[in-house]
């Protein structure tokens, strides 16, 4: 009998990937996705041809037009479903955009969430449940740490964070921006159902999630959207600490592989960083770099001397913890590779 996996947020990128890289593993799949990321961020973050895509491609692929707010719809699908892994991606992503709307920021991300675990305890609980979470979750407290100003990009001046940030790192007292506060409490909420009833639950809090089937946008999406704009001739804006803020850039694919490990060997309410780690970390002066090198077009940039409320300054991923758990795990994809097939995959579009 095949198994089944449901994955929430199916037309995003990170949820497509799954659905393709479970689909290989001879999984039946099914997703779950409703267009709200064009909701969100209107025309331009449409992820209609990406469903489209999965059900032209992946035979068998089950789509299930559910809002993860709709809890007895969630809670229906669940107990007819009886997936052997859940995976859940469906999330309201900007930090910036949650300002705007809070309670569909909060209701999309923390209420969301519950009604996704609480509908796999009633009719799954012995199923693996990955959770999408985000290094938000730490708000500024990164920017408290020392860090050394260099040519084109920040850096940590203390030695014991040389790997990146690890788990054990704080969320307390600091700024969250709302986004980073309702991821925070999806967070903690899956941590929760792993320790108290026993389930095999992971939050993994993302770095910069990217590859080629990003529809990136100004407000989430770093690298598809500057990469995006480079090919569009479009100005691109640069908000605050002159360009040099740093961020780890890590594959959809890579993100899959490790979801499909932890759903072979899940422990209880476990956390991780997952992101490109300091091997495939860059500024943005330095992503505009790479950009041109693979478009061999010029970068058009303003800057805006005021950062985002709540950014990070430098934040990339410890991975130690997600290694020594699945040493068979790594990354497949330089940083270099992503840059270039994200060039690709918007010039294929137009």
């Amino acid at each position: 009998m095949k198994k089944t996996i449901l994955v929430t947020g199916s037309s995003g990128l990170i949820g497509s990937e799954v659905c393709v890289f479970f689909a290989g593993k001879g999984f039946t799949v099914h997703g779950v996705d409703n267009n709200q990321r064009a909701v969100f961020f209107g025309p331009q973050g449409d992820t209609r041809w990406n469903q489209s895509r999965l059900m032209n491609t992946l035979p068998g692929f089950c789509h299930h037009e559910l809002d993860i707010r709709n809890r007895s719809g969630v809670l229906d699908l669940v107990r007819q479903l009886r997936p052997s892994v859940i995976v859940h991606t469906a999330a309201q992503p900007s930090h910036d955009r949650a300002a705007a709307i809070p309670f569909d920021d909060f209701d999309t991300n923390a209420v969301g969430t519950m009604n996704l675990l609480e509908a796999a305890r009633q009719a799954c609980p012995e199923s693996p449940f990955i959770h999408l979470s985000t290094n938000k979750v730490y708000g500024d407290a990164p920017n408290r740490l020392a860090l050394t100003e260099l040519e084109t990009r920040w850096e940590y001046a203390d030695a014991q964070y040389q790997f990146g940030i690890p788990e054990t790192f704080t969320i307390d007292q600091s700024t969250h921006s709302l986004f980073g506060a309702s991821k925070v409490a999806g967070d903690i909420l899956v941590q929760e159902y792993g320790r108290y009833f026993g389930m095999p639950t992971c939050a993994l809090r993302g770095g910069c999630l990217t590859g080629p089937n990003h529809s990136g946008v100004e407000l989430h999406g770093f690298l598809s959207y500057l990469v995006k704009c480079n090919l569009e001739g479009r100005e691109y804006r640069v908000f605050g600490y002159l360009g040099k803020q740093v961020r780890d850039n890590i594959h959809s694919h890579d993100v899959a592989e490790l979801i499909f490990q932890f759903s072979e060997t899940p422990r209880c309410g476990e956390v991780y960083n997952l992101g490109g780690g300091k091997d495939n970390s860059c500024s943005i002066l330095e992503a505009f770099s790479l950009a041109e090198k693979h478009s061999g077009q010029a970068m058009k940039f303003t800057y805006v001397d005021e950062n985002r409320v709540g950014d990070h300054i430098c934040y990339y991923s410890d991975l130690r913890k997600i290694r020594s758990h699945f040493p068979q795990w790594s990354l497949t994809r330089s940083l270099d590779d992503i840059v270039r097939e994200i060039v690709d995959s918007w010039k294929s579009r137009t």
